[in-house]
């Protein structure tokens, strides 16, 4: 473009005139070089004009798996007024992204705030859901969500409970102020779910005329997770990406962005098997990425959970090429904004929390006939941190869960209890002391129920209920079996962690190999050894005494789970018949119905989280203060984890071996001859 501008500045200058002048007249009496200079300068700001039209800048936020958690955690630590190391907050959040749109509305570039997912479930301000209250979408109206996708836990009380919940929050009206996405859902024809309506894709036109397309999946991780969803179920992910980036493409979408609750190995499949996908916001597996990863061109970010970050992506949009660059390094923008003490609280969003806690207190005393009152009560003491994990083993908290079912139970009901089995999937929080001088050593309700605060029963009061049932010493066995390979096919969810029982278990051991294409597992139903009774009382302790479980017993043992595990236990056996339970009662007759088994008190279902509450509460004191004992500060002496090799390696060994042997055997005759 210079060389022709060049051409005609240099060569016609006379042409130039008498352009100029048909279309202005009075141009004829300024001089020759003003009239070339006003023409350089006009068309080098129709260039500059038709470049900066080309390229639009815009700014993405996002956050996934907020699981209810209104207020800072752990809560035990939180004063809104003074320095403290807690974590999150939808104040926090409101005062972050005020600040980032102030500063890019300054230069005028878009900003849109989306969720993955997840949105309750975990703490117990979720369970304002089960008292017609909507907190968590309600709070996201009001900090300016623009859209998000449905998560696994939003089916924790039903479906049913979430049309409601969706209602109360003003939907289908409320599309407009939040898009609440679902691409591959399949909602049975009538079902209440229907009058929300979920939008399968949505375009954003941004006011600088960029067409942002999005579209939402559940993964299949997060499917299998979600029994409660039924009957709703979901379409196959990849196959319905490929059909809605199609249409967002005939809709004459810029930019695709599929917000997905899949987890980061599913996105990176998703990435890798569908092109056409500029960026998955994603969430479900607690990732928390401090830059994105980037495969075959798309972006892949998580934030974490319990909105301890808010993420931040920085575009810029070039419609000539049709490229998509971030800018967060050139900006020298962090993707990760922790929302710590240094962010202050929005007054409004704070005082509306504030509501809802004051609710949620209310709603706590009925639930305890008034034994406790108020979230922020100091109900136990510890020394030490109790973590929730590492993952397949087991865990502190798993051991003071169990422990706590196993006894509470016992106490309810006037019989002993030989075991406790609970799944880590249903464990959900670590016990967090605090370390302020307000709060030294001290654990808040609000934080401990956290740890169990799952799900309902058939009552849809808060937190699944425990369940005792009656197993034989040979379907313990099975039990622990089931455990081992469940938790090696379908992740950790499954892993089961355990009280009056201790055993040895090689989890490489529970498949012998996997169908292949289909990666169906073969189980050997061979993982477990060694395994014995605890014939003590109170705590688990490693002196015991200990009683061998043959794995041949068919002595009746007096078992408690939860509602979730209770539920899909016996399913396995439908699948294999070598590991089929019999769920009984104390005679030996089968239970028709898991509901028949659950456990009340004063016509009143046993919660789990009632059981830690006061399991906790009723600890021995110390300088007048119930302090959790150090015998759960050590881990490794329930579940014994054994390294070896898979079964099959031994079969394999041994045709090798023998191949070996008959090759040198031939090798030797052929010398000989």
């Amino acid at each position: 473009m210079n060389c022709v501008l060049s051409d005609v500045v240099t060569t016609k200058p006379n042409l130039i005139f008498i352009l100029l002048m048909d279309i202005y007249p009075p141009i004829k009496f300024l001089p020759m070089k003003t009239i070339l200079l006003i023409f350089i300068t006009g068309i080098l700001m129709i260039n500059t004009t038709h470049a900066q039209d080309e390229i639009h800048r815009f700014t993405i936020l996002h956050t996934n798996d907020e699981h209810s958690t209104l207020m800072p955690v752990p809560l035990v630590d939180y004063d809104p007024d003074k320095p403290n190391p807690t974590l999150g907050g939808f104040a926090r959040l409101a005062t972050k992204v005020k600040e980032i749109r102030a500063e890019k509305e300054a230069d005028n570039e878009p900003v849109l705030l989306l969720s993955a997912g997840d949105i309750m479930g975990g703490s117990p301000f979720a369970w304002l859901i089960l008292n017609e209250e909507a907190p968590e979408i309600k709070l996201m109206h009001h900090i300016g969500y623009d859209a998000m996708v449905i998560g696994n836990h939003e089916f924790d009380y039903g479906p049913d409970k979430l049309a409601s919940y969706l209602a109360l929050a003003g939907y289908p009206e409320s599309q407009s102020k939040m898009n609440v996405i679902s691409s591959n859902i399949d909602i049975p024809e009538g079902h209440a779910l229907h009058q929300s309506e979920l939008k399968r894709t949505f375009i954003f036109e941004l006011e600088n005329g960029l067409k942002v397309g999005v579209f939402g999946l559940l993964g299949k991780d997060a499917v299998d997770v979600a029994p409660l969803a039924e009957p709703i179920t979901f379409n196959e992910q990849h196959e319905s990406a490929r059909t809605f980036i199609a249409e967002l493409n005939e809709q004459g979408a810029d930019v695709i962005v599929a917000i997905t609750h899949s987890g980061v190995p599913e996105d990176i499949d998703l990435a890798n098997d569908v092109p056409g996908i500029d960026l998955i916001v994603g969430g479900h597996d607690h990732v928390a990425l401090d830059e994105p990863i980037i495969v075959n061109g798309t972006i892949i970010v998580q934030t974490g959970y319990y909105l301890r970050n808010l993420g931040r992506l920085e575009f810029e949009f070039d419609t000539a090429s049709e490229s998509l660059r971030l800018l967060n390094e050139d900006n020298g923008t962090p993707y990760l904004i922790p929302l710590d003490a240094s962010v202050a609280e929005d007054d409004t969003t704070a005082a509306i929390i504030q509501d809802y806690a004051l609710k949620l207190n209310s709603f706590i005393t009925d639930l305890t006939n008034g034994r406790f009152t108020d979230i922020a009560e100091h109900i136990v003491f510890s020394d030490d941190e109790l973590i929730h994990g590492p993952p397949h083993q087991e865990t502190a908290v798993g051991n003071l869960a169990t422990d706590a079912m196993r006894l509470i139970t016992e106490k309810v009901t006037g019989e002993r209890v030989d075991f406790a089995f609970q799944g880590n999937g249903v464990l959900r929080a670590d016990v967090e002391p605090g370390t302020m001088d307000w709060s030294e050593e001290a654990v808040s309700f609000l934080d401990f129920t956290t740890i169990a605060g799952l799900g309902t029963g058939p009552d849809q009061k808060p937190g699944y209920p425990i369940v005792s049932v009656y197993l034989t010493g040979e379907e313990i066995h099975r039990v622990l079996e089931i455990s081992a390979l469940l938790s090696q096919y379908l992740g950790d969810t499954y892993f089961l962690q355990v009280s009056g029982l201790r055993f040895e278990v090689e989890p490489e051991r529970s498949i012998l190999f996997r169908i292949p294409f289909k990666g169906t597992p073969i189980p050997t139903y061979r993982a477990v050894f060694n395994t014995d009774l605890f014939k003590g009382s109170g705590i688990q302790n490693d002196e015991g005494p200990w009683q061998t479980l043959d794995n041949k017993d068919q002595t009746l043992y007096h078992i408690v789970t939860d509602y979730y595990v209770a539920s899909f236990l016996p399913m396995i056996g439908e699948l294999l018949p070598n590991l089929q339970l019999i769920l009984k009662n104390k005679d030996g007759e089968p239970i028709n119905h898991i509901d028949e088994a659950i456990v009340y008190r004063e016509d009143e279902e046993l919660k789990v989280w009632q059981t830690l509450t006061e399991y906790v509460s009723e600890l021995p004191q110390i300088e007048g203060k119930p302090t959790i004992p150090d015998d759960y500060s050590k881990t490794g002496n329930r579940i014994i984890l054994k390294k070896g090799f898979p079964l099959l390696v031994w079969p394999i060994a041994g045709v090798v071996l023998v191949s070996g042997l008959i090759v040198y055997g031939i090798r030797r005759w052929r010398k000989r001859k």
